[in-house]
């Protein structure tokens, strides 16, 4: 049987010590096939059974090679916590396939992040003048939050949380990554503003001062 060897090259090794590691692995794999060769020879001419001693350890075990050929892996078995807020500002346009049952359905979302995936949203969410008009929204940022993703989908699911504005503008721009990164920008309540002094100009007394430090 064919045994394959897999190499594992570290980021910060040298270009020349990744040349001497594909030499030592293409030298490996040429003893590798020699020696099928020889034993397939040998078994066709001369009709030699395998013994017990064949059965023993070999030079070219992938389990007595040196770690740096050998590719460990794993698998993830839990997600302790989801570090992302699962929004994500974009863009929204028409599905390329305008006879699908999908396309009567939903549009697709494409986020500004590359690391978040494109999103199937449903046409409720759009504007309601979004199919007979896309071309007007082509250039209008949206928010997006991903609800699902399923397995054997490519693209994940989601809603439409509104609309920012026009990208390149500051306003929308800057409202879109306070959403991406779950950061409440809303207006203080009016219970949080009595907390706050209302003799103005306020001072901090000298009594404070002495008892906190002072990281100003």
């Amino acid at each position: 049987p064919d045994v394959i060897i897999e190499a594992q090259f570290d980021d910060n090794d040298a270009e020349c010590g990744q040349d001497h590691l594909q030499d030592m692995l293409a030298d490996d794999i040429k003893k590798l096939s020699l020696d099928t060769a020889e034993k397939g020879k040998a078994a066709g001419v001369t009709g030699v059974q395998r013994t017990k001693q064949d059965d023993g350890p070999k030079v070219n075990d992938p389990r007595l090679l040196p770690d740096e050929f050998l590719q460990r892996t794993a698998k993830v078995v839990y997600i302790l916590e989801k570090k992302h807020s699962r929004a994500a500002t974009g863009f929204i346009k028409l599905l390329a396939d305008r006879n699908s049952e999908l396309f009567k359905r939903c549009a697709m979302f494409s986020p500004v992040d590359h690391r978040v995936p494109r999103v199937y949203v449903p046409l409720a969410d759009c504007p309601p003048d979004f199919v007979t008009k896309p071309e007007a929204y082509s250039q209008m940022l949206f928010i997006c939050r991903i609800v699902d993703w399923k397995e054997d989908s490519n693209f994940a699911s989601g809603q439409l949380c509104k609309s920012l504005g026009q990208a390149g503008e500051i306003e929308p721009e800057s409202e879109g990554i306070l959403m991406e990164y779950g950061v409440d920008f809303s207006d203080f309540s009016p219970e949080v503003l009595e907390c706050l002094p209302q003799n103005l100009p306020w001072v901090i007394s000298p009594g404070e001062l002495a008892k906190r430090r002072d990281l100003r």
